[in-house]
Parts: structure tokens; C-alpha cells; sequence
């Protein structure tokens, strides 16, 4: 595979953006013939890079090189039109047209001036056998399921011949067979000589289907690997930037409590298709339950189901032993005192244009009704406690949030929710994107919350915050929950070595 010269050549990458930079000095090499990986936790450069190949992102410093030939694309048709074909996690079709027209969009063939239906017809049903598809080419693309829609994605990207075949996430609404079904195209395809560039979260789709492996982490290159020479637990330590055995040792909460023998939230049998496999869990008032997992783990999907922000397909939540109505969706869960902060602040979470006051009673505002409306005597003394307590910056609740720092903005979607006075917390991310300095304060206010007993889901990609926050640690892997431990001895190694080995263990560690 690597005796022939590569297919795509990009060498020392640069690419910028305001006050970032998102890739510094970046290679990577793509062969014919080969499925490569491309790795990496959020914020890497995995998609940046991509984007810089197709011609999205111009290059600051840095060449690229297609067969030997530089290159520089100004825009993805280019790309495509040299060979270069991408699809994208969320599927960029138009399921009110046929298969046929998706596949050959833009490319119709013509007579008289007039689309040939048939000759159209004809033409995808030969790309769809290539692939081994048994498509009805004339048939809605909206009437069959997401997985053959992104298969009729990928045949309308190597409709082009295209050379090189670039699938972003391609398996993250797919379940087993339905990946099965992909991974046999790509084998078909590999073997046609096409290159495929694979990104993906999971860890075990890595070592099943690509030959060699490149690992991004902030921006820079880590390595390039064959995949059958790097272990689990050196993908995940090269991905996260740890090493086992030479881990610094990290200091856990000093003061334990013993927190509430029943559980004041239990799940049973949770789960969504397509977003995380069915799972049981308890949580206690007076305790941090902290989600450990790659990206892609499910850890978001859980907390969702929690809180009734996504609907589950199978099992129930209980709070303080009663059902939770599932079609109440949020509101019935924040009625039973259950508040989630979403890991996307700007997206899900602040209203970036109103003041931080508005901001903080938001959720207070909702729970009442907006005929009632929260008077402001109250929402003055609430925001001026928070304001404190957090010790938000500046201080000042006329500011419009969008101007404040991404540290003090996290702590002003914290207020929201502590305002609520909930008895579970959910915090999707609450530290990432944000100074040192905020970030250990929002840690020790989640630790004082659980001192006065209020119970708190904490999810963190970095596993040393996890470790020191929580008296509990639930391992998420590739949707699956792994293993539940406790207790001192639940330190970063081991938790690395689960994510990496995808081992079932549930103890109580002492």
C-alpha cells in the first residue's frame, strides 16, 4: 500500500482563524487503495483539515499535492471535480426527489434539450450495482431510512470517479447492520483503488475497517500510525494527550459524604436508538456522578434522555421512586427539579443579545408562565447573589451576555439553573472553552453543591476533572455504558484503560 507514491499529499499545514490557530504545521497522507482514520477528540482539526484539502479554508502556510501535482483548490467543486469527493455526517440530499435525480443531480443526461429519465434511471442503477445496492433508482429518497441515504450519498460522490472519497462521521445515525452494510461499499470501493478518508468517534470501527491511522490533538499533529501496530490504549492516549503509568497523580475531593442511600433519580433499561444502547443508573442527592467517554460516547445523548430533552424507545426514569412522564419532555422534568446545561452555551444555551440579567432568570421566567411574570425585586436580589457567589465579571447585570468572557458567560448559564433551586444538576461540559482560573472556581461550586445535597451529573471530556470532582464515575464507550466505579482507587489509568479495552466493569472501589 505505502510502496506507491500517495495519492494526497498535504505538508506542513497552516490554517487560521481570528485569534486561532487551528491547524500549526500539520501533514497527513492519503495512499490509494487504503481507508484511512483520521482521529481526534472536538477541536482537534479533523474537520479543519478536511476543509483545507477541499478548499473551504485557504491556507496560511503549507502545500498540498494530488498525485504528485501541487494543488489548490478555491472552492469544493474544484475539489470534486478533481477527484475529491466529500460526504458529511448530516446527509445533503433532497429526499423529495427520486434516488436517480440525487445521485445524478446536476449531471442529468439530456435529449432534445429535455431530461432523459430513463438513460438517468439506467445510469444510477449501474453506479448502485457497483456497490452491490439493491435500489429502486426510481423510487423517493425519503422513503427509505437514513442509512440508505447515506449510501446513495456515497455513490453520488463516486458517481464523479472520484479518486478520493472523504466520509465525515458517516456511522453516527447507522446502527450495527446498517454499518456492516457501509463498511462492505468501502471494502468494494478500496478495492476499485479508491482512497477513503474515515473520521469517526468510535474506536472499535477504527481497528475493523482502516489500514492506517493519523491522530490531530489542538491543531498539530501527533502521529501517523498502521493500525494494526497501535494498541487501544495508545490510540486513546495519543488522542487525549496522557501516558499510562507516568500519569501525574491527580488530588480527589478530600471530604467525602455519604450520600443518600435511596436513589433520588433511577434509570431503567434508558435508551435511544441510534444514540446510545438501553442502560440502568442510579443517582444520589449529595453526590457527583461524572460521565467519562471519548467523544461520540454517548455522554450527551444520556443526560438528554434524562431529561426528556431527546425521547427514549426503551426504559424509564424514576424520581424518588415515581415514573417520570416521558412526553412531558423538560418541562416535566424541571417541574421535578431536574436541571440540565447544555455543553453548546451559544447554540443551546445564553441568548447571546440580552442582558445577563434576562439570561439568568430565564428558566425561572419559563417555570412560572410568562403571564406570571418573576417581579423585579425578586429577579434583582437572585441576580445580584449569583452575581457574587460566582463571582461574575463584570459584575454588572445590565451587560449584554454575548460581550462577556466564555468563563463568565458559563457561570452566568450556571445562575439560570441554580436559580431554579434544582435537586439535580446536569452539566453537559460546564469547564470547556474557558480560563483556568474559571474553571476551578465552577469546580469547586459544583463540589459546595454537593456538600449541601444537591446531586450533580457531571460530564467532562477531560478525565482528570472527572476524577477529581466525583464520588461516582460511569464509562461511556462507542454508546454503551462499560463500567461504574467508586471509591480513591478510580483514577485516570484506569478509567483510560476501559475506555480503550471496552471492558464491563461495575465495583465499588475503595
Amino acid at each position: 500500500m505505502t510502496e506507491s507514491p500517495p495519492l494526497v499529499d498535504m505538508r506542513g499545514i497552516h490554517v487560521e482563524f481570528p485569534g486561532v490557530k487551528a491547524l500549526e504545521d500539520v501533514d497527513f497522507r492519503l495512499f490509494p487503495g487504503e481507508v484511512h482514520a483520521l482521529m481526534g477528540e472536538n477541536g482537534a482539526g479533523k474537520s479543519t483539515l478536511i476543509k483545507a484539502l477541499t478548499g473551504v479554508h485557504p491556507l496560511e502556510a503549507g502545500e498540498i499535492h494530488l498525485d504528485g501535482a501541487p494543488v489548490s483548490f478555491p472552492g469544493p467543486a474544484q475539489a470534486q471535480a478533481a477527484g475529491i469527493s466529500t460526504v458529511y455526517q448530516e446527509v445533503n440530499l433532497c429526499t423529495n426527489l427520486s434516488v436517480a435525480e440525487n445521485i445524478l443531480l446536476g449531471r442529468e443526461p439530456r435529449r432534445f434539450g429535455v431530461i432523459d429519465g430513463r438513460t438517468m434511471r439506467a445510469r444510477a442503477a449501474t453506479l448502485l450495482a457497483r456497490m452491490g445496492l439493491t435500489i429502486d433508482p426510481g423510487s423517493a429518497l425519503g422513503s427509505h431510512p437514513i442509512a440508505v441515504q447515506q449510501l446513495v450519498a456515497i455513490a453520488r460522490a463516486v458517481a464523479v470517479d472520484a479518486r478520493v472519497l472523504i466520509l465525515d462521521e458517516p456511522t453516527s445515525s447507522l446502527d450495527t447492520d446498517e454499518v456492516a452494510e457501509l463498511f462492505r461499499i468501502i471494502r468494494v470501493l478500496r478495492a476499485e483503488g479508491v482512497a477513503v478518508l474515515f473520521v469517526t468517534h468510535f474506536i472499535e470501527q477504527v481497528y475493523e475497517i482502516s489500514d492506517r491511522v493519523t491522530v490531530l490533538r489542538n491543531g498539530k499533529l501527533v502521529g501517523e500510525y498502521a493500525t494494526s501496530a497501535l494498541s487501544r490504549i495508545d490510540l486513546v492516549s495519543a488522542m487525549i494527550g496522557r501516558e499510562l503509568g507516568v500519569l501525574e497523580e491527580v488530588e480527589r475531593r478530600s471530604e467525602r459524604r455519604s450520600a443518600d442511600p435511596a436513589p433520588l433519580l433511577r434509570a431503567e433499561g434508558l435508551g435511544r436508538a441510534g444514540a446510545i444502547a438501553p442502560f440502568d443508573l442510579e443517582i444520589h442527592a449529595g453526590e457527583v456522578v461524572g460521565l467519562a467517554g471519548l467523544l461520540g460516547s454517548g455522554r450527551t445523548e444520556l443526560a438528554r434522555l434524562l431529561f426528556g430533552a431527546d425521547r427514549a424507545d426503551t426504559g424509564r426514569v424514576l424520581m424518588d421512586g415515581e415514573p417520570l412522564r416521558q412526553r412531558g419532555g423538560p418541562r416535566a422534568a424541571l417541574a421535578k427539579g431536574i436541571a440540565f446545561s447544555s455543553e453548546d452555551r451559544k447554540a443551546d444555551g445564553l441568548v447571546a443579545d440580552l442582558t445577563v440579567r434576562d439570561n439568568m432568570i430565564l428558566a425561572m421566567q419559563a417555570a412560572r408562565g410568562w403571564a406570571r411574570q418573576v417581579p423585579r425585586r425578586t429577579a434583582d436580589e437572585l441576580v445580584e447573589k449569583y452575581l457574587t457567589e460566582l463571582d461574575i465579571r463584570p459584575a454588572n447585570p445590565d451587560a449584554v451576555v454575548g460581550t462577556l468572557s466564555g468563563g463568565n458567560q458559563q457561570k452566568v448559564l450556571l445562575a439560570r439553573w441554580l436559580i431554579t433551586r434544582p435537586r439535580l444538576l446536569i452539566l453537559d461540559e460546564p469547564t470547556r472553552g474557558i480560563d483556568v482560573g474559571a474553571k476551578a472556581h465552577i469546580q469547586k461550586v459544583v463540589a459546595d453543591l454537593a456538600a449541601d445535597g444537591m446531586a450533580v451529573l457531571f460530564i467532562s471530556a477531560e478525565l482528570e476533572e472527572v476524577v477529581r470532582i466525583s464520588d461516582r464515575i460511569v464509562v461511556l464507550r462507542d454508546r454503551h455504558k462499560i463500567a461504574e466505579l467508586s471509591g480513591s482507587a478510580a483514577g485516570v489509568d484506569e478509567v483510560m484503560e476501559l475506555i480503550a479495552s471496552g471492558s464491563t466493569k461495575v465495583e465499588a472501589l475503595s
